[in-house]
């Protein structure tokens, strides 16, 4: 009995010790993934605070050896970057509050209503996940050219409304939400509107905020629709307004980078705001997808 007892010892031991190899192991691979996927946002950041001629230099270097704000400086004075931030948050926060609105109320239906083609509805939506959006980019801007729609901000916010994993996860939360509260308002006179606003949704406020945030931040880096939806420099957003300048600046690859920078940079500052519900929003997401 003691011999078999040390035995188990042993084995413990052991396969301690190879939990601990294999924990090490995967955080080292976790470590080196992290580095290989931030490198290039860090060497653009680095780039961006160069000379141009400190960028084309042969030489190596991790920091900007004469750091200067040069391509910052000449992105904001000689460039409609302004008014590209303006037109993006036009877009993203028109685009954020329709897509929310539209998806809460069509989940709402499909949850808690019951009408004609109910089940047919449902089930359009979930088949639209075969279909890709950049797909239905010809016919987009068929129907949006042919509604004189280009160029302004309806004609980029309208086709980006299609957002069916919003829906579904509406509808999922709206089914969990006891009856006896629905029965409860309508004995009391409650209209359907009244139930979706002052009972259902600020029950999924936690949801509403993290679905917002994520489609503002897929709104806001857009590029494919805007840029075939704009014609003029007033009415890009900026992601579409960085490959203008692209255009007009050739090589500088300093002022690119720093375009880039700024144009993420409010993505960015939400995200890590937001951390928490943006994660909770991409894995809400991916259940529904998985």
């Amino acid at each position: 009995m003691t011999a078999t007892t040390a035995d188990l010892s042993r084995i413990a031991v052991r396969s301690s010790r190879f939990g601990d190899i294999g924990a090490i192991l995967l955080t080292i691979l976790t470590i080196i993934c992290a580095v290989v996927w931030f490198f290039p946002l860090y060497w653009a950041l680095v780039t961006s605070f160069k000379y141009e001629n400190d960028v084309l230099s042969k030489s190596f270097s991790l920091l900007p050896e004469h750091p200067t704000l040069t391509a910052y400086i000449y992105m904001l004075t000689h460039s409609r970057l302004l008014t590209w931030y303006l037109n993006s948050t036009i877009v993203a926060v028109s685009t954020t509050v329709l897509v929310v609105l539209m998806a809460a109320c069509c989940g709402y239906a499909i949850s808690q209503l019951r009408f004609p083609g109910r089940k047919l509805l449902w089930w359009l939506i979930l088949a639209s996940f075969m279909v890709p959006v950049p797909a239905l980019i010809v016919n987009h801007f068929i129907i949006i050219a042919g509604v004189q729609l280009l160029n302004t901000y309806p004609g980029v916010v309208l086709p980006q409304m299609i957002a069916p994993v919003t829906i579904i996860i509406y509808k999922q939360f709206f089914d969990s939400v006891p009856r006896d509260f629905r029965e409860a308002a309508v004995m009391d006179g409650a209209s359907e509107f009244q139930l979706l606003f002052r009972i259902f949704l600020p029950m999924n406020w936690g949801v509403t905020t993290a679905l917002a945030i994520v489609t503002f931040i897929g709104a806001w880096n857009t590029f494919l629709w805007p840029f075939l939806a704009t014609k003029t420099e007033d009415m890009m957003t900026v992601t579409v307004g960085i490959v203008a300048v692209q255009d007009a600046f050739g090589v500088y690859y300093a002022k690119l980078l720093a375009g880039a920078v700024l144009a993420g940079l409010p993505v960015a500052t939400a995200y890590l705001i937001f951390q928490r519900r943006v994660t909770q929003a991409i894995t809400l997401s991916a259940g529904i997808k998985g």
